[in-house]
């Protein structure tokens, strides 16, 4: 097997400490790494409910009718059974003609026919409602956890994997519908139905019901040894769940590559190790959860049983009723039947617990940092673009940048090689502010980025990234992303722009061609082409650019350079580049290694020095 199934759990399973944002950060080149760690049962569960009730508190009037139904389901069921002891004592009595029998019998059923239809009626009612509540609370979860998804820093998405994200939407949430829709009425109906029933016992016979509530403690012992073990395993099967969705999320969007190195028995294998423990681990949650209801019932068996046959005795000494202890027994199922119902759900309680935290985890997560009371709006680049001694790693123990020292003036063009893991794409991620830095500045026009409006900052920069991303939609509306407001001609001269203009038109539907699948029914190139003109719709002032003609042949490179070059003509451009042919032009190159500028210049003076460039440039020393 590739990876240790400890391996994979850890990459794929973690357990998101709100404290310390959840994230690990390894040290991959260029940007943080991935780890983590499996969960366990809910930390706090009594915490994680009544944060789960909130979600319900808005809908708190509806509830009050939801228990007025619940109150009028158990007083059905109540009083009906009540309604048996005069028909049974009644019917038992001799002497009483047949006729009269029949007649008081019929009155008795219409009576209870009303009774138990009122008991219809407000169920129905209830368990709409309860739909109705449950389902608005799921709504307004799943729109509260994507709200912080949009907040969170790109430290987050660095360093989880979207499959692992995305099971909180689909596995966590709809748990906490089940919870809510089900499990909830089933607790609280079965309180209700509790306490009536038993002072309904009461009313009957004391002793009898004394017999009864002696189980109880029996009832809690039992109940309380399963629940305590189910808890523990559910957190562990959610986590499970997460990294099995994690890791057919990867396979699934990696499949070429899986195929192309021939790593199918590989990547089986590793899927196999995970779906075994995610197995093991449903088989011992659903086994301690799915023995409850079978040893609560078999508990209110052995009661009934005994209940019947002491109240059968006092019967025949003549201290207790045929009609009472046929309700008796009958109070006595529905005692038990209450606990019954509420072990049952167990399973669904303790999943939901567990999914909840793993969502409110999240929920806890801090936000990108707000900005600061002073913050000033950015209208644009005038002077200049400044890093001065900057120093950043990803992690406190590894630095990424080492004293950085530039500046780009309106218009210009900056270019950084150097090999993979030199700290070249790090740099542009701190220029969007996409983290802060640990020590110097990045100013512009002399005002520090960390007191610039970050959408103001980021509304004036643009980027065109290795790995291209496109949304569901048409050709004209992934284009028109980098600036909403954006014209159909504007579109079409920006896709003119980035050289896309031609493929479009070959296209079936030209403009409004759909795209599915982050463009699957377009070549890379193209796709590349079309981020390209979603940056150059954007009219923002500052360009970034990181290999963004790795993934294109040399004919199409071509063309995205004579298109690059009208792009670039009023924007300041900070390029990244393996292809050092692309950077010849630019009126500064920096070369990285190690996180340092070991040199700097224009193309002609880089060669002259015959340096670290020269030897990229010439061949001698290959780029890593």
């Amino acid at each position: 097997m590739a990876r240790s199934l400890e391996a994979l759990q850890r990459q794929y399973a973690r357990s998101i400490d709100p404290k310390k944002g959840g994230m690990g950060h390894g040290p991959g080149p260029g940007g943080p790494g991935r780890h983590g760690r499996a969960s366990g049962k809910p930390k706090n569960a009594g915490a994680t409910v009544k944060r789960m009730l909130s979600y319900v508190a808005p809908y708190k009037y509806l509830f009050v009718v939801v228990i007025i139904c619940m109150l009028g389901t158990t007083a059905s069921s109540l009083f009906g059974s009540a309604m048996l002891r005069p028909i049974i004592n009644h019917i038992a009595e001799s002497g009483i003609p047949a006729a009269e029998r029949m007649s008081y019998l019929m009155k008795m059923l219409l009576i209870l026919g009303g009774i138990y239809l009122v008991g219809v009626f407000t169920n129905f009612f209830q368990t709409k409602i309860m739909v109705h509540i449950s389902q608005n609370a799921s709504e307004h979860i799943r729109n509260d956890l994507f709200t912080k998804l949009e907040t969170l820093p790109v430290r987050f998405f660095d360093t989880n994997t979207t499959g692992e994200t995305m099971s909180r939407f689909t596995n966590d949430v709809d748990n906490i519908d089940i919870m809510l829709g089900n499990s909830l009425v089933s607790v609280v109906s079965g309180l209700v139905s509790l306490i009536g029933t038993f002072c309904m016992m009461l009313y009957l016979n004391i002793p009898l019901t004394l017999i009864t509530v002696a189980f109880i403690p029996l009832f809690i012992k039992g109940g309380g040894w399963i629940a305590k073990r189910s808890s523990k395993y559910y957190g562990g099967q959610q986590s499970a769940l997460g990294a099995v969705n994690g890791y057919i999320e990867e396979s699934v969007s990696g499949q070429k590559v899986v195929k192309v190195f021939n790593h199918e028995k590989d990547c089986v294998e590793e899927f196999t190790a995970l779906n075994d423990d995610l197995r093991d681990k449903q088989f011992k949650a659903q086994f301690y959860g799915g023995i409850m209801g079978p040893v609560m019932g078999n508990t209110s068996q052995i009661s009934y049983a005994i209940t019947a046959g002491i109240g059968g005795i006092l019967c025949l000494l003549g201290k207790f009723d045929v009609g009472g202890l046929s309700v008796f027994v009958n109070y006595s199922r529905q005692f038990s039947m209450p606990i019954n119902m509420v072990s049952q759900q167990t399973s669904t309680i303790f999943a939901a617990l567990a999914g909840a935290e793993r969502v409110f985890n999240i929920l806890d997560m801090e936000p990108e940092q707000p900005d600061t009371p002073d913050a000033l709006p950015f209208g644009g680049l005038k002077k200049e673009i400044r890093l001065d001694d900057v120093t950043f790693g990803y992690n406190p123990d590894k630095v990424i940048l080492k004293h950085i020292s530039l500046y780009a003036k309106p218009g210009q063009k900056i270019a950084f090689v150097g090999s993979t893991g030199a700290g070249k794409t790090t740099i542009t991620n701190l220029l969007n502010r996409f983290y802060d830095i640990d020590s110097g500045s990045i100013t512009i026009d002399g005002v520090n980025i960390n007191r610039i409006k970050r959408d103001d900052l980021r509304r004036n920069i643009a980027m065109v990234l290795q790995d291209t991303h496109l949304f569901t939609g048409t050709i004209r509306e992934n284009i028109r992303y980098g600036r909403l407001d954006a014209t159909d001609e504007e579109v079409e001269a920006a896709a003119r722009t980035a050289s896309a203009h031609s493929f479009i038109m070959r296209l079936e539907n030209g403009y409004d061609t759909m795209i599915t699948g982050d463009g699957a029914n377009l070549s890379q190139g193209q796709r590349q082409l079309l981020n390209i003109a979603r940056a150059a719709i954007s009219k923002a002032p500052i360009l970034v650019l990181d290999e963004a003609t790795s993934s294109v042949d040399t004919r199409t490179e071509r063309h995205i350079e004579h298109g690059m070059d009208r792009l670039m003509a009023d924007r300041t451009t900070f390029v990244i580049a393996h292809r050092l042919s692309t950077v010849r032009n630019a009126d500064a190159i920096m070369v990285l290694e190690n996180g340092e500028i070991i040199e700097r210049g224009d193309h002609d003076d880089l060669l002259s020095q015959k340096g670290r460039y020269y030897e990229l440039y010439t061949g001698k020393k290959e780029l890593d």
